[in-house]
């Protein structure tokens, strides 16, 4: 049938994420940093997801689709919906020193503050030479060995591209435009929407127009490194 549905143009999405998080039936996902109509029969074509795009990439248009399915949509929000959303147990199995003496604990390898990506002063001077860490919020939590693995010897940044409505691309750039930034760490989880804070770094880089190597480690919900 032919009826309105949305439309993103994947040349003006810059991977934020918003417009997954304000589709209420589960319509957009994340793919490989960008937003896509993964189901046509659960856009209702109503467009909460248009005013979300900061980047005007959405808008509707009149072609030959699926008929939006209520009941398919209803049914998936109660399967979980978003894989970021959904409800799991995480069982580990226990290690030598799980039943044993309790260990020393672990140091800190925090060397700024603050970290969230939003507060951070772009001329802090704690980034001139630095290695940079860009680490989504969740993946301190998700992998045990966070602080000697990733923070140590970096300056760290973080943010969550669902939760935090903010251009992190734009912050990031004067960030390294402004800064002598000799690496950039970008961890994230393995989620879809989590792909949003790799490609605002992604775009930081590209538009900061300084060649600085980078690199991507992905965290399993269950705490370990993944290759994708």
């Amino acid at each position: 049938m032919k009826r309105r549905i949305i439309c993103i143009d994947q040349e003006k999405c810059n991977g934020c994420g918003l417009c997954a998080e304000a589709c209420h039936e589960g319509a957009i996902a994340m793919v490989e940093g960008k937003a896509k109509l993964m189901r046509e029969d659960y856009c209702d074509g109503l467009g909460d997801c248009l005013p979300a795009c900061p980047v005007g990439a959405i808008s509707f248009e009149e072609r030959e689709a699926a008929p939006y399915d209520e009941k398919a949509v209803m049914k998936n929000k109660l399967s979980g919906g978003c894989p970021g959303s959904q409800s799991r147990d995480i069982l580990h199995k226990e290690g030598p020193g799980d039943k044993g003496p309790v260990s020393a604990p672990s140091v800190s390898r925090l060397r700024q503050w603050p970290v969230q990506i939003q507060l951070a002063p772009v001329n802090a001077p704690y980034f001139q030479g630095a290695k940079l860490l860009i680490a989504a919020d969740c993946t301190a939590y998700a992998y045990g060995a966070f602080h000697e693995d990733f923070i140590k010897g970096h300056v760290a940044l973080i943010g969550c591209p669902k939760l935090d409505h903010a251009d992190y691309a734009r912050k990031l750039t004067e960030i390294i435009k402004n800064n002598d930034i000799k690496s950039v760490q970008i961890v994230r989880m393995e989620v879809p929407c989590c792909r949003g804070l790799e490609q605002a770094v992604k775009t930081a880089l590209k538009d900061s127009g300084k060649f600085i190597p980078w690199n991507v480690a992905v965290i399993s919900i269950d705490g370990n490194i993944v290759d994708e």
